[in-house]
C-alpha cells in the first residue's frame, strides 16, 4: 500500500491499523479511524441511507484506492471549503459497487456504476484509468445568507474561480451539490434546478450574469462571500 499520502495525519494516531482489505467488523472499524485530511476521517463518508434501510454493506473493496482518492478529495475540496465557510454538510459520500448498483436498479437516486467510477465509487478507476472521488454536500453558511432561488449561481461562480474541482452538479433541495476531485478534471458545472443546464463547460462560463442578474461582471455576485482559504 502507498502509505506516503496518509502518513502525515496518521502517524500521531496511536494504535491505528490500516487494513489491506475489509474481512471483519474489526477491519471496518479500523478503516473508519483512518484520517484522510486535517479534519476528515474515512468514517465520515461511509454512512448511507440505502445501506441503513436495505441492509447492504457500504465499504470499499480496494481500500488503498479508497484512501488515496478520498484523501485527495478531502485535501483539495473539503478542507478549503471548511476553512472558508465553516461547517460543510455531507449528504452522500462514498458508495460501494454493490450498494450503488442496488440504488440504480431501484431508482434510489444513484447513476449506473460505470458513471460513478472515480466519482461516488472511489475505489474504482474510471474507463480512462483515472482516480477520482465525489461527495454530495451543502454549505450552511450559504443557505443562511442567500435565500433567492437563483442565488446558487453566485456560489457556482465562486467555486469555479477558487476551487480545483472536477465537476459540480446542483440539486433542488438545500442548495445541495455533487462536487468531485479528479486527476484529469473536466471543469464543468451543471444545474438540475431552474435555471437548468450547463453553467460551465470545459472551464468556460456558459451562463453569463446578465442573463439573470443586473450586472455584467459575475465576480460582483460573490463580493459578499468570505475570502477563500486553502
Amino acid at each position: 500500500m502507498n502509505m506516503n499520502l496518509i502518513k502525515e495525519y496518521n502517524n500521531n494516531q496511536r494504535n491505528v491499523r490500516i487494513p489491506k482489505e475489509i474481512k471483519s467488523f474489526w477491519d471496518l472499524e479500523e478503516l473508519g479511524r483512518v484520517r484522510l485530511s486535517e479534519n476528515y476521517f474515512a468514517r465520515d463518508f461511509l454512512y448511507s441511507e440505502i445501506s441503513n434501510f436495505d441492509g447492504i454493506p457500504n465499504y470499499p473493496e480496494n481500500v488503498e484506492l479508497f484512501i488515496i482518492a478520498g484523501s485527495k478529495f478531502c485535501r483539495n475540496i473539503l478542507e478549503p471549503l471548511r476553512k472558508t465557510f465553516g461547517n460543510v454538510g455531507i449528504r452522500s459520500g462514498y458508495r460501494g459497487k454493490k450498494l450503488n448498483e442496488h440504488g440504480n436498479k431501484n431508482n434510489l437516486k444513484c447513476g449506473n456504476n460505470k458513471a460513478n467510477y472515480a466519482y461516488h465509487i472511489w475505489d474504482e478507476k474510471d474507463e480512462n484509468g483515472c482516480i477520482g472521488a465525489a461527495v454530495c454536500i451543502f454549505i450552511p453558511w450559504f443557505n443562511d445568507n442567500f435565500k433567492d432561488d437563483k442565488d446558487f449561481i453566485r456560489l457556482a461562480y465562486y467555486l469555479h474561480d477558487h476551487l480545483d474541482y472536477h465537476s459540480i452538479v446542483f440539486f433542488a433541495k438545500q442548495n445541495c451539490f455533487n462536487i468531485g476531485w479528479h486527476e484529469k478534471p473536466v471543469r464543468s458545472i451543471e444545474s438540475l434546478k431552474e435555471p437548468k443546464g450547463l453553467i460551465v463547460k470545459d472551464n468556460k462560463i456558459l451562463l453569463h450574469p446578465q442573463d439573470l442578474f443586473n450586472t455584467e461582471n459575475y465576480k460582483e455576485l460573490y463580493k459578499d462571500f468570505p475570502d477563500f482559504r486553502r
